[in-house]
């Protein structure tokens, strides 16, 4: 394999809302470069990119994969970086686009800018990575090129421009009229890709022109020289349009938009050319940014992203193969890294040795001597190494900040059918967190379960189908439980007293203490009010520890007690039997005689839900929302699609997604986020106080 140095690279992610065609647009492109002997299918299992089992059966990327193409003329290499669209995977798109120095949003024709779409924006906006637009699925019945650049326009702003035109419509879509060379390229339908120059039809000639002087003025508007230029001559000529449009590009001010159609592979050597010629190659983003410690503390430190720099490596994923063990996803960030090069892992504290170091095509890794600053690869077997951790010269450490990704939505508890499950789930478990950042697994002290958390359930099943396929480890999935809470209504006061005497040393303890609700989101307060010495200040935080252990375990229900104000104000000590325990104890018994008092009530987790389907489909969508006890916040019209906001319940948002296929056929999907939590009504909290009551509690005095 062939070494190339930054300038030679491009490293662009493919992002977009989930259907968009992302890996049949990479699968197109490593056809038309060459890199495979036929134009695979998605729907058939031989794309380059989607070559997880999980995502073969499914046919939807689960998670990013990477991928690479050699173009004008072996002198450029391409990186792709296909990343999953569907929001209960999106972490991982996230994730990958750190690697990435641009970013390929592609849009359905036909569908328009939609939910993961305006996500994409986002992670490309945080990492200030500049973008093209690809609208893909241009062969679609009803797919319109006018109405959904116009679309993106009014979502993302006037800077998305159209660089291309479509030639052709809906199952006559065969090429594209380049709006900076002004020639057609036409198409033979799965073909090998290569465009055939020509003129442009007489009928589209007018929109053509009107097409490229828009973009010329776009082009000409951020730079002093080019609009003098354009008011003396009317135009730009072709090699200061492109000159102008790449700087542009990199500025982030123009956002230019292509047609394509993956599928049938119209448009893939098109836009590696523009991949090519506007793009930024690595060496153009100047600089990186890390830290002298983790966790973005200590001294900041910014490096040229060069290969007279110090090494620096990030690693951004991390894969678990059951035979070839850990493999490593990296980004020479700075310096130069060669094949068996022994180097410090800053994070860890350890050397590790990247013995045959790859280029990845899908699963295939190809040796490489060396890889330069800007380049991706990939290592097999490192010893301690994770995602997020920075290797590098040890003469000259840095961290680099890891990808914050939000935390799970939804928990499973997660149950082996058999004691030999039960022996093996640990460490694979293990290997499968290495692998998602964004799922969490740990046992649940109240109830002693093992709880998997992830992005949704499809998310979790995604995991127990891995387990069981890879790791040979079966494991059942109980109905997930909601994240109730307690708290309290009104004020309330009440004494604690602990007196016990059973010969000897005994045990006394007074704390008497005020309790008042907090605002939602409050949490717990403690306030030390005590004068005179009633209660000596070193047993002070006892009592403190008995409510707090109390108001754990909940009142009602088992549930945890938040968002009140404990207001410590008098109690008794006893010189020889007041001890830690006792008030510990008197802290507790204070807690539950103010519940008696104060009007517990349950509260539940509220979500901000969006809804995206289409139009056809938004009065049973949002009667289904209203069953759920979801609070309509409003809806909007983008193209055909609509979206509706809402909140509703978690408690209610388990099962909508099996209810969001029916009701659209497959066609809507939805986002929601954690937005507050709120009081249950009355009728229910009955039946959930009914199914969660507590156990009998061990006595106080044992568990401290």
């Amino acid at each position: 394999m062939k070494v190339y140095t930054g300038e030679n690279i491009r490293t662009v992610g493919l992002t977009g809302h989930g259907d968009t065609g992302k890996t049949s647009l990479v699968t197109a492109c490593l056809y038309t470069a060459g890199l495979t002997d036929r134009l695979g299918r998605v729907d058939e299992g031989q794309s380059i990119t989607d070559f997880d089992e999980e995502e073969i059966g499914r046919e939807v990327s689960i998670w990013s994969a990477l991928a690479h193409a050699e173009w004008a003329g072996g002198k450029v290499k391409i990186n792709f970086i296909d990343t999953p669209g569907y929001n209960l995977f999106i972490n991982d798109t996230k994730a990958a686009l750190i690697a990435a120095d641009s970013s390929l949003i592609l849009v359905d024709a036909v569908a328009g800018p939609e939910v993961v779409t305006e996500k994409v924006w986002d992670y490309a906006v945080e990492y200030e990575l500049p973008r093209v637009f690809v609208l893909n699925k241009m062969d679609r019945d009803n797919a319109d090129f006018d109405r959904t650049i116009a679309a993106v326009q009014e979502r993302f702003g006037r800077s998305i421009v159209p660089a291309a035109l479509p030639l052709g419509e809906e199952k006559n879509f065969r090429g594209l009229i380049d709006l900076i060379g002004m020639k057609a390229w036409s198409y033979d339908p799965d073909g090998n890709g290569k465009a055939t120059l020509g003129d442009i039809p007489a009928e589209l000639a007018d929109a053509a022109k009107k097409a490229h002087e828009a973009l010329v003025e776009m082009v000409a508007e951020g730079d002093d020289a080019l609009m003098e230029e354009f008011f003396e001559k009317g135009t730009l000529p072709e090699e200061d349009l492109r000159k102008g449009l790449r700087a542009a590009v990199l500025a982030k001010r123009i956002y230019a938009a292509v047609p394509a159609c993956g599928l049938h592979n119209i448009g893939s050597d098109y836009l590696m050319n523009f991949i090519v010629d506007f793009l930024p190659n690595p060496l153009e983003r100047k600089e990186t940014t890390g830290f002298s410690q983790p966790e973005r503390k200590g001294e900041t430190i910014v490096r040229k992203i060069a290969d007279s720099e110090p090494l620096a490596v990030y690693v951004w994923k991390t894969l678990a193969d059951p035979y070839a063990g850990r493999i490593t996803y990296f980004k020479v960030q700075s310096g130069v890294l060669k094949n068996d090069a022994t180097i410090l892992n800053f994070t860890r504290g350890t050397n590790e040795r990247f013995q045959h170091i790859s280029v990845a095509q899908g699963k295939t890794h190809t040796q490489v001597a060396e890889l330069h600053a800007g380049d991706i690869g990939v290592v097999g077997k490192l010893k301690e190494t994770l995602t997020g951790d920075t290797l590098g010269d040890k003469s000259a450490p840095l961290h680099y900040p890891a990808v914050k990704l939000p935390e799970p939505l939804i928990s499973f508890a997660v149950e082996p059918r058999t004691r030999q499950d039960e022996e093996k789930m640990s460490a694979a478990m293990h290997k499968i967190l290495e692998e998602d950042p964004s799922l969490r697994y740990g046992r649940e002290a109240q109830t002693r379960e093992f709880l998997l958390s992830g992005s949704g359930q499809q998310h979790i099943e995604v995991v127990v189908s891995k387990l069981k396929k890879r790791y040979g480890v079966d494991v059942m999935l109980k109905a997930p439980k909601v994240p109730y809470r307690e708290t309290i209504r009104v004020k309330c006061e009440a004494e604690g007293r602990h007196k016990k005497q059973t010969g000897g040393r005994g045990q006394f303890g007074v704390a008497r203490v005020k309790m008042e609700p907090l605002p939602r989101g409050g949490g717990f307060e403690f306030v030390d009010d005590i004068f005179g010495g009633a209660i000596p200040k070193n047993w002070i935080p006892s009592v403190e520890k008995g409510i707090v252990a109390s108001a754990e375990r909940g009142y009602l229900a088992g549930f945890p007690v938040v968002d009140f104000r404990v207001i410590l104000y008098d109690g008794q000590y006893h010189d020889v039997d007041s001890s830690d325990i006792a008030f510990k104890i008197a802290g507790s018994l204070a807690f539950k005689k103010c519940m008696e008092q104060a009007k517990p009530a349950l509260l539940e987790p509220i979500m901000n839900v969006e809804v995206y389907a289409p139009q056809d489909f938004s009065g049973d969508l949002m009667g289904d929302i209203s069953a759920r006890r979801g609070r309509i916040q409003g809806m909007e019209s983008r193209g055909s699609m609509s979206v509706i906001k809402a909140q509703v319940p978690m408690a209610e948002m388990l099962e909508f997604a099996t209810s969001l296929t029916s009701i659209t056929q497959g066609r809507g999907s939805y986002h929601m986020e954690f937005s507050h939590y709120d009081f249950v009504p009355h009728e229910l909290e009955v039946k959930i106080i009914a199914q969660h009551k507590p156990g009998k509690e061990a006595e106080v005095e044992e568990e401290a």
